[in-house]
C-alpha cells in the first residue's frame, strides 16, 4: 500500500486522540505494538542488572554487557535505516518482534553467560530502548511519518513515546514481583520467570503489526517505488550537525541512564520493590509530560520545547547523586527522567523534517544512531566508576555533556522547526 501522507488530520489531544475515528487505524496498531513491547522492556530496565548481580556478575562485567548490547543495537539501526527507505517498515518490525520472542525463551531456559549475552544482544535487556531509541526506531518513525501531516509529527510521535513509557511503567511495577514471592531473600532464580513477560508482549505486538497495513511515500507515475533522492549539501550539513549534537546527548545518557537501577542498589542498597516503584512513577510522569510536550510543540515549536524542557532537567541531574536519602534521590530522578524522555517525540519530529519523505528512514536512522554509538560507551565507563565507588562523577560528566547539547541543538535547528510548516 503506497500513498502520500494526508494534508490534514484532526483528532483531539492526549491518549483519547489515539482512539478517535480520524486517527489512522494502522498508525494506532503500530503505537499499541510499541506499548506492548515496552512492557517487557520496563521489567528488565529495573531487574536485569539486579539479576546479573544475583548471578555473581561484577560491575565492570555488567557495564561491558550493556555496552555490547548498545553497540549491536547501533549496528542494527544503521542497517535498518536505508533498508526501510527501499523496502518499507512492516517486515522489519515483525522480524524484531520474533527476535524478542526468541531472546526471551533463551534467557528463560538458561542462566549461562553465553545464553544471557546472546539474549541481551538481541533484546537489549536493561537498556530501556522502548522509552527512547532502539533498532526498531527508523522503521517505526518512517511508518508513522507517512501517516501523519508534518505539522502534527511532534504531537503524534509524542503520543507514540507516551504510550511506550506507559508500557514501561507497568513493566516496572511488575518488576517488583520477585520481592512479593521471595521477600528480602531474593535469589537469581526468582527473577527468571519474568522473561515470560517480554515474550507475551512480543506476541501481542506481533499480532497487532500483522493486521496493520503500511502507508509509504507516493510512488512514481508508473507505480514503481520512488527512489531516494540524492541529498543536497544543506541536507548533508544538517545531518552532520544533528549527529554531532546527538553524540553529546548520547554519551551523557549512557553514563547515567542504563545503570541507574544498579546505582540505587550500590548507593542505598535498594531492592526491586523500591527501584521498580520509583521507575514506574518516572515512566507514568513521562507519559503525561510527553503528551504535554507534543501539545506544547504546536505552540512554542519543536526546538524551543526541547530546549526549555531539557534545560529544566539539567539541574535535577546534578542533584540526584548529592541526596543523602533514597527517596530524595528518587524524587529528583523521577522528575529528571520525565523531563528528559518527554522530549523524545519532538526531537524525532525535528530529525524527520530535515529530509524529504523518501529519506525518512535515513533521517530516523541518523537521529537514533548518532545517540546510540556514543551512548554505548557510557555503561562501560560507568561500570568502572562504580567498581571504585565513584558514584558522583558520572552525573557531573553527564551534566556537562547535556548542557552543551542543549545550547548547540537550539543554535543549529531553530530555523528547521517542522511545526512551522
Amino acid at each position: 500500500m503506497a500513498d502520500s501522507a494526508p494534508s490534514e488530520i484532526s483528532w483531539p489531544g492526549g491518549i483519547a486522540g489515539l482512539f478517535h475515528s480520524a486517527f489512522p487505524a494502522d498508525a494506532r496498531r503500530v503505537i499499541l505494538a510499541r506499548m506492548a513491547r515496552a512492557f517487557g522492556q520496563g521489567v528488565w530496565q529495573v531487574d536485569f542488572a539486579l539479576y546479573l548481580h544475583a548471578l555473581g556478575w561484577g560491575a565492570p562485567a555488567i557495564g561491558a554487557l550493556y555496552t555490547s548490547a548498545l553497540a549491536v543495537n547501533a549496528f542494527a539501526t544503521a542497517v535498518m535505516g536505508p533498508l526501510v527507505d527501499r523496502h518499507g517498515s512492516r517486515a522489519f518490525l515483525l522480524s524484531f518482534e520474533v527476535a524478542q520472542m526468541a531472546a526471551a525463551l533463551l534467557a528463560f531456559f538458561s542462566t549461562t553467560a553465553a545464553a544471557l549475552v546472546a539474549a541481551t544482544l538481541v533484546a537489549g535487556y536493561g537498556r530501556g530502548a522502548n522509552g527512547a531509541a532502539g533498532p526498531f526506531a527508523p522503521a517505526e518513525q518512517a511508518w508513522l511519518s507517512h501517516s501523519l501531516p508534518a505539522r502534527r509529527w511532534g504531537e503524534g510521535l509524542s503520543l507514540n513515546t507516551a504510550l511506550a513509557v506507559a508500557g514501561m511503567g507497568f513493566g516496572a511495577l511488575a518488576a517488583a514481583l520477585p520481592a512479593l514471592w521471595a521477600g528480602d531473600a531474593i535469589q537469581a532464580q526468582d527473577y527468571r520467570w519474568l522473561f515470560l513477560l517480554p515474550l507475551l508482549g512480543a506476541l501481542l505486538g506481533c499480532a497487532l503489526l500483522w493486521r496493520a497495513h503500511e502507508t509509504r511515500a507516493a510512488p512514481n507515475d508508473d507505480g514503481t517505488p520512488r527512489a531516494p533522492a540524492p541529498l543536497t549539501a544543506e541536507q548533508r550539513s544538517n545531518l552532520w550537525r544533528l549527529s554531532a549534537v546527538n553524540g553529546l546527548n548520547g554519551l551523557g545518557i549512557g553514563l547515567v541512564g542504563p545503570l541507574m537501577a544498579y546505582w540505587f542498589l550500590l548507593k542505598f542498597g535498594a531492592g526491586p520493590e523500591k527501584i521498580g516503584t520509583i521507575m514506574a512513577l518516572g515512566f507514568f510522569l513521562t507519559t503525561a509530560l510527553a503528551l504535554g510536550a507534543g501539545r506544547l510543540s504546536t505552540r512554542l515549536g519543536v526546538v524551543e520545547t526541547v530546549a526549555r524542557l531539557r534545560l529544566a532537567g539539567l539541574g535535577l541531574l546534578l542533584l540526584i547523586p548529592l541526596m543523602p536519602m533514597f527517596w530524595l534521590a528518587a524524587v529528583f530522578y523521577v522528575l529528571r527522567m520525565a523531563i528528559n524522555r518527554g522530549t523524545v517525540g519532538p526531537r524525532q519530529a525535528l530529525a524527520l523534517s530535515l529530509l524529504p519523505p523518501e529519506r525518512r528512514g535515513l533521517a530516523a536512522m541518523t537521529n537514533s544512531l548518532s545517540m546510540q554509538v556514543p551512548r554505548a560507551f557510557g555503561p562501560l565507563v560507568a561500570g568502572i566508576f562504580f567498581h571504585y565507588h565513584w558514584l558522583i562523577l558520572p552525573f557531573v560528566l553527564a551534566t556537562i555533556l547535556q548542557g552543551a547539547y542543549i545550547l548547540l541543538f537550539r543554535h543549529y535547528f531553530r530555523r528547521w522547526d517542522p511545526s512551522d510548516e
